[in-house]
């Protein structure tokens, strides 16, 4: 999917949404409250309802056995209105499939799932550029950490 019809989308997703406010939904891989090194492999999706650029909801989605590229994780996700992912590292597949199903995936991302969200609110979080090569992918080097972002502003 291009930039421009990318864009559409979420425009129109948001316009549905126009009657319940400017409601938006963001993705995190998660594991002990924390992002997952690894987006087909976290324990859990934390998904955040945003409306107004504030948290109005937080929920959990259990995430599905194998690997993120080939589960139908992707759908999942879209069906619940997630528009934006923010996940340490992510093969190309998986990106792909995400993009498919227009979720933006900020990749690069480490720490605590809920500063990360307040942190990518305040428009301090963007995309590393770099993804996994392979499954077991672990370089941590680039990642962005909620922890330490303040360091780094």
């Amino acid at each position: 999917m291009d930039v421009f019809a990318k864009k559409d989308y979420i425009c129109n997703v948001i316009l549905k949404c126009k009657n319940n406010k400017n409601i938006m939904k963001i993705a995190v891989p998660t594991r002990d409250e924390c992002v997952d090194d690894h987006f087909g492999h976290c324990d859990h999706y934390t998904i955040y309802t945003i409306d107004d650029n504030k948290v109005v909801k937080r929920d959990t989605l259990a995430s599905p056995q194998g690997c993120g590229c080939k589960s139908g994780i992707a759908a999942d996700l879209q069906e619940l209105g997630v528009v934006v992912m923010l996940a340490g590292n992510m093969g190309e597949g998986a990106k792909s499939k995400l993009n498919a199903h227009n979720i933006n995936v900020i990749r690069g991302c480490s720490g605590n799932v809920d500063e990360l969200v307040r942190l990518y609110l305040e428009g301090k979080v963007s995309d590393s550029g770099i993804g996994c090569s392979e499954h077991e992918c672990g370089d941590k080097s680039d990642k962005i950490d909620a922890q330490n972002i303040k360091l780094k502003i």
